[in-house]
């Protein structure tokens, strides 16, 4: 037991040691990010406080698609948004009496817990972009951040 809390330090295991380190380094910081959550726009999905991780390879060869819940640079790499997807390039997006509405068509969004009253006009989402918006429709609609969102700017996708 004693060998397992307080090893010898021998080259061999100042090697692993390193190597350890630089792989959980590179795993965390550039393909795994892990996220702590802080806001209630994604509730009852995310909670506040909660975390999680992003998977920067989830959109490597495939595009995000509607009800992907994406991570988005907002400043940099270290402050990021969670938003869902709702509409892809292309496609007419709007809220009636705060019902979704895709190319006329209302959505069916099972995350959505809150009503809300939200009346957004009809626009079509421009190429290269997504329209994204959080979960948590009950807050008026000036204190959400959504809209058209470049591609370039998704970092990934969450894993859980």
């Amino acid at each position: 037991m004693k060998s397992f809390f307080l090893p010898k330090i021998t080259r061999g295991f100042v090697l692993r040691l390193l190597v350890v380190t630089a792989t959980a380094f590179l795993i965390f910081s550039q393909v795994l990010i892990p996220l702590r959550i802080n806001g209630h726009s994604m509730e009852p999905t995310y909670r506040d406080g909660g975390f999680t991780f992003c998977w920067r390879f989830r959109y490597l060869l495939t595009e995000p698609a509607h009800g992907d819940v994406v991570v988005i640079r907002f400043s940099g790499r270290r402050v990021v948004l969670l938003k869902r997807v709702v509409a892809l390039a292309g496609e007419t997006v709007e809220f009636r009496s705060g019902v979704l509405f895709v190319n006329g068509q209302p959505v069916d969004e099972p995350y959505v817990q809150s009503a809300s009253d939200w009346q957004l006009a009809p626009r079509v989402v421009e190429p290269g972009k997504v329209y994204v918006v959080g979960d948590n429709r009950g807050v008026a609609m000036e204190r959400h951040h959504f809209g058209q969102v470049d591609r370039q700017r998704i970092l990934g996708g969450v894993v859980w």
